[in-house]
């Protein structure tokens, strides 16, 4: 079966996928490759294998039979990580997160996920069995919800793929994961174990079940692939053995439409082709696709195509079609600064079309800086085209924004002659905000519209933004109420003179260009028109925050890295949960909080009854003691406490080295004060382990040893010291005071009196 996943496809946000068993594609032939998206494949699209299979072998070097005049060839590359230890999710700070690059002109990507326990050094085959949630998404981290909390207000979610891996092996298990024409760039891959159920254990009794996780990808992907220039006449001719061609063309900025046409289309049957177009990725069995021979004249337009991406042209023969397919294929840009002309039709140079210095050929052609004098090898020099374009197609300039980075994920975008812009009525005001690639795609884009209600003089008018990736949305017409067109879907924000304030968070942006359109509507009674001598004031501020509102007073902010990348995260507090510490389906009230603080610190009250016994017994060693531990012990857990209920006199690191250490030591003063030891001894004894605790508490402070070595010690020095005085043990009992403090709880008290 069949369905769409947001957030991993083509340029819209879409891919199909196909789980399963096992690997979906057939072995490589010259008639089926690893392409599922070129027909070669039975099921195209995504597939996975969670049967503990083996993972598949990286695909051989084979000719590509949809080029014709080039040998296309496959170029495999293999990328791992270390395997890393997973832990239960609380947040999406215990989340591991693993960062991959895909190279352009890749055809197919798989992942070779790995996971295996181990305890005490080796294989946990004694562990249980706890399922692992893999999520996939491309230039940017994943935004996950496995718990299903509340997300914040005006807080846009982009999808992503997820995926559960179950234990085949009493220690291993092995899953593969297909992505079909996968999109160029930055993947991210997160894993985590299942939330934990709240046990208390204690450290150190028994080994740790750990389980790692390694994902491995091997991509494959096409080199020399035939490149397309506008205005240009590619022949091409299809052998029978060949089932398609493969080509790309560069679309630079203020491009608003891009017109692919098949002409001269000569074959047995007429004119058996499919013509796809895809933008970033060559193209899937779903996208954008012309069937030729039911379509005279061949032609596909895209409008309001990505600016500054290669878009990837297919021609596909029929299924069954026989003997050679010749034909004709071009391509015409509209420069949307001039509508009513296509660009140039002459080869340019790289860098007045902004195009990457190293991409393929078009029979043999190698594109320099400068246009070529004659016409490549199998490219005919075009005629004019002329071309019609609607008002609408019209694009307005492009307001640049200053960015002004604070520290990290703090970064402001600053407009110029701002932060109040006017929006016009007869034409929107467009601005573009650039996140730069690993730096700003771990933190959160907030935007925020606030409309000054005087300027629009009375009139039921409204501003519409439309916040939209890699190209701005210009219409005239309805898409700017709704930020979508058939191609193309954005974030929408509207303010008016009833709700002035609009606000938006996109947390873990994908980098690249975002533009802002602004647009001035007025309501009539036939919906949205532009509006007549009114120009809308409305203040714009766009930043990048680390996380969504500081994480409120429930949650704290944490910057992470994973290698070199980093990001950050909110971890919540006092039963707090979701993406910006906001659910409080499971919170604690401040009641609650108010008495189990109370409660744990007026605890340490009980100090006070040892502290005057060692005080009254001469102990004042011991007594200083514990007065130390009584007052750190109140104040660390005052400190301590997962609310708002917080009260801290000095650093929390500091106050809990303190504490651990007052409650070791007033275990190790009360057991040694038992023992029957010269004062001398017992002095150094004293210095010596305190000397000794901090060593261990600097090294590991929930360490199970450094409460059970101590005192282990000291009741084997006291085991020692005592039997040879048990005969006389009523000769040298304590009378009169001391007896009267020999009380359940307080026989190591008086044993104190009596030696001190």
């Amino acid at each position: 079966m069949m369905q769409t996943v947001p957030g991993l496809g083509d340029a819209a946000g879409s891919a199909d996928i196909s789980p399963g068993d096992t690997l979906k594609c057939h072995s490589p032939s010259p008639s089926c490759l690893w392409v599922a998206g070129f027909g070669a494949c039975s099921d195209p699209g995504w597939a996975w294998s969670g049967r503990g299979a083996a993972p598949p072998q990286p695909p051989t070097l084979l000719r590509a039979p949809w080029v014709s005049s080039t040998d296309g060839l496959f170029v495999t590359d293999y990328f791992t990580c270390t395997p890393r230890k997973l832990s239960p999710f609380r947040s999406f700070a215990s989340i591991e997160l693993f960062h991959f690059h895909i190279p352009e002109d890749t055809v197919i990507a798989v992942w070779n996920l790995i996971t295996f326990k181990e305890q005490g050094g080796t294989f946990g085959d004694q562990c249980p069995d706890r399922s692992i949630t893999v999520y996939f998404r491309s230039g940017a981290p994943s935004v996950i919800n496995p718990l299903h909390t509340h997300f914040p207000r005006d807080t846009a979610v982009p999808g992503s793929f997820a995926l559960t891996l179950a234990w085949t092996l009493p220690n291993r298990t092995t899953g593969v994961f297909n992505v079909t024409s996968p999109l160029p760039g930055d993947w991210f891959l997160a894993a985590h174990l299942p939330k934990d159920e709240g046990k208390i254990s204690v450290k150190g009794l028994y080994e740790e079940c750990q389980y790692l996780f390694q994902p491995q990808l091997i991509v494959q992907r096409m080199v020399n692939i035939a490149v397309l220039y506008p205005g240009y006449f590619t022949e091409q001719s299809m052998a029978p053995h060949n089932h398609s061609c493969l080509y790309k063309v560069f679309v630079p900025s203020y491009t608003s439409r891009v017109l692919v046409e098949v002409l001269q289309c000569r074959g047995a049957e007429g004119c058996p082709l499919w013509l796809r177009v895809r933008a970033k990725a060559p193209p899937l069995h779903n996208s954008t696709a012309l069937d030729c021979q039911e379509h005279a004249p061949c032609q596909l337009v895209l409008d309001l195509p990505f600016w500054q991406h290669w878009y990837y042209v297919l021609v596909e023969k029929h299924p069954g079609v026989p003997g050679t397919v010749s034909f004709q294929v071009t391509v015409q840009l509209t420069d949307c600064s001039r509508p009513s002309l296509a660009r140039p039709p002459f080869l340019p140079s790289s860098t007045s079309m902004n195009m990457p210095h190293s991409f393929g050929s078009v029979g043999g052609l190698v594109l320099g800086d400068s246009p070529l004098p004659t016409s490549p090898n199998g490219t005919k020099h075009p005629v004019s085209i002329p071309t019609t374009s609607p008002a609408s197609e019209l694009c307005w300039p492009v307001h640049p924004t200053l960015r002004n980075e604070l520290d990290t994920f703090s970064v402001h975008f600053y407009i110029f002659f701002g932060p109040n812009v006017s929006v016009p009525p007869d034409r929107p005001a467009v601005f573009v905000i650039n996140l730069l690639p690993m730096l700003d795609s771990g933190g959160v884009l907030n935007l925020e519209l606030r409309l000054n209600v005087s300027s629009l003089c009375g009139e039921n008018a409204t501003v519409f933004g439309c916040l939209n990736h890699e190209v701005p949305l210009m219409s005239s017409d309805n898409a700017s109420v709704t930020c979508e067109t058939e191609s193309l879907a954005g974030f929408l924000l509207s303010v008016n003179a009833t709700a002035s304030l609009s606000r938006l968070r996109i947390p873990y942006p994908q980098t690249g260009s975002w533009y802002l359109s602004l647009r001035l509507l007025c309501a009539t009674e036939h919906g949205f028109e532009p509006c007549t001598n009114v120009t809308a004031e409305v203040y714009l501020r766009a930043y990048l925050s680390p996380c969504i509102n500081d994480c409120g007073i429930y949650g704290q902010c944490k910057l992470l890295r994973t290698n070199n990348y980093p990001y950050a995260a909110c971890e919540c507090k006092a039963g707090w949960n979701g993406w910006g510490c906001t659910d409080n389906a499971e919170a604690f009230s401040y009641g609650f909080q108010l008495l189990s603080t109370l409660l744990l610190c007026l605890s340490n009250v009980m100090f006070v009854l040892p502290v005057a016994i060692a005080i009254r017994s001469h102990c004042l060693l011991e007594a200083a003691i514990y007065i130390f531990t009584m007052f750190f012990s109140t104040f660390y857990h005052a400190c301590d406490q997962p609310g708002i209920v917080v009260f801290c006199i000095m650093e929390h690191d500091v106050l809990q080295f303190c504490d651990f250490l007052g409650s070791l030591m007033s275990v190790w003063v009360t057991v040694i004060a038992m023992a029957r030891l010269q004062p001398v001894v017992k002095q150094v004894l004293y210095l010596l382990g305190a000397m000794l605790l901090s060593m261990a508490l600097q090294m590991d402070r929930h360490g199970l040893w450094n409460l059970l070595g101590p005192s282990l010690f000291a009741l084997g020095i006291m085991a020692v010291t005592w039997p040879p005085h048990f005969p006389h043990f009523r000769q040298l009992a304590p009378s009169g005071a001391a007896t009267a403090t020999r009380r359940p709880g307080s026989a190591g008290l008086s044993t104190c009196a009596q030696e001190c």
